[in-house]
């Protein structure tokens, strides 16, 4: 009896040191699996994780006509720095036009409930001539911006800024900032105002904008950028621009609104109805550098071919840069993703259909000096399709020009191209 004892005893030692060891293991590939996780999570919000910084991956390549290759570092800190306090950066340099461009800046958390930060910067860097950004999109990542690859008019500005973030709810984020600025074109452009010539303007402007998304549900990453979890429709954005003239030597007055919507209608997970609104208007005295180009993505080329380059996700692919600008427009977009064709197990490619229409128009047209443009008052038509995935996340796009705005060659209403889109 008690030989079975011992034997039963020295039997539950080593049961109990083995469930010991595979509890050991599964918890730490467990744990492995959660720092993977996160790990990818963040390369999926744009950021390399380290101790202290997480390095900001949109900042190491991007490829522009004015700058050739622009290459560069940037980076913010992350919790493990300080959960009150961040510093975030970037140094770049462009090959084409030999000149590195930065940007320094630095926030502290007000109120960690609703995730407010009062945050500070100065930024010597490039703008896009007739882009209009809405504030919060910045705290959305996007891997990919292949619409950059075309562009060629910008404007070089220094600006001091002090934003404040603020979600008021789950679903409504706000974004408040006062900015100064130097604006110089990269080109010849000149503003007629009161008889007197401005080839360099000084802006003093606030600026709030406004992301609501009723229907979706986020999360905020470390660094604070906001990762939709699940995408809900209509989404709303709205932003409000007002440039004060005499304040800070600011040369300009103007004010600005910026509106856009995105409805989806989902049939299956990957077969959907997209609808995009964008639609903005600007009054006052507002040179070139501040009005609005429509999303244009195609270069002026003869051949079909040697236009050939990457398609926008936004981007009218068929409008030649430089081509058109307002002060006052709207632009609809209509995407249609049928079901994935199921040829194999990993090779689904994905045929779209697309329709996009803008319509727009500039008063005091000769108050811009040195640069001709057109206006869209008779409304601007394209049409077209997508196949992406087709190999290694790429595949082809084609639209055409038609309407009010047909070229008299056929070939310059046809844009072809190639399509990028991954996801992590």
């Amino acid at each position: 009896m008690h030989k079975h004892c011992v034997f039963i005893f020295f039997i539950l030692c080593i049961y109990t040191t083995q469930s010991q060891t595979t509890l050991k293991d599964s918890t730490k590939v467990s744990q492995d699996s959660i720092k993977k996780t996160e790990f990818l999570k963040q390369i999926g919000n744009g950021f390399f994780p380290t101790n202290y910084l997480n390095i900001d991956l949109r900042y190491l390549f991007k490829y522009n006509q004015y700058e050739g290759v622009r290459t560069g570092l940037g980076g913010i800190t992350n919790k493990r720095f300080s959960e009150h306090y961040r510093l975030n950066g970037y140094l770049v340099y462009g090959f084409l036009d030999h000149n590195f461009k930065y940007s320094i800046g630095g926030g502290f958390r007000l109120a960690s409930k609703s995730n407010t930060w009062l945050n500070l910067s100065y930024t010597d860097d490039l703008q896009e001539t007739g882009s209009s950004a809405f504030l919060t999109d910045k705290r959305f990542f996007q891997f990919f911006e292949p619409r950059l690859l075309n562009i060629n008019l910008f404007h070089k500005h220094i600006t001091k800024a002090i934003t404040l973030e603020h979600k008021l709810s789950k679903h409504l984020l706000t974004e408040t900032q006062f900015a100064v600025s130097n604006i110089n074109p990269t080109y010849s452009y000149e503003y007629l105002k009161n008889d007197k010539i401005l080839n360099e303007f000084h802006l003093s402007t606030a600026k709030v904008a406004l992301q609501w998304s009723p229907f979706s549900k986020f999360e905020v990453s470390e660094d604070d950028l906001i990762k939709e979890i699940k995408s809900g429709y209509p989404k709303f954005t709205l932003q409000y621009t007002h440039a004060f003239e005499d304040v800070f030597r600011s040369n300009i007055n103007f004010s600005k609104l910026d509106f856009r919507t995105v409805y989806q209608l989902n049939y299956t997970k990957e077969s959907y109805t997209q609808a995009t609104v964008v639609a903005g208007m600007v009054s006052g005295d507002t040179p070139l550098t501040h009005l609005y180009h429509a999303y244009p993505n195609n270069i002026t080329k003869e051949t079909i071919l040697q236009r050939f380059s990457v398609a926008g996700i936004n981007s009218f692919e068929t409008m030649y840069f430089n081509e058109f600008f307002s002060d006052r427009f709207s632009t609809f977009q209509l995407k249609h993703y049928f079901q994935p064709f199921n040829i194999s197990e990993r090779y689904k490619p994905q045929l779209v259909l697309i329709t996009r229409y803008a319509i727009g128009n500039m008063g005091n047209i000769d108050r811009h000096q040195n640069i001709t443009f057109n206006t869209l008052e008779d409304g601007y038509s394209e049409s077209g399709f997508e196949i992406n995935r087709l190999l290694f996340g790429f595949g082809l796009s084609f639209a055409y020009r038609y309407g009010a705005y047909h070229l008299p060659k056929t070939e310059d209403n046809v844009a072809f191209k190639f399509t990028f889109n991954v996801s992590l």
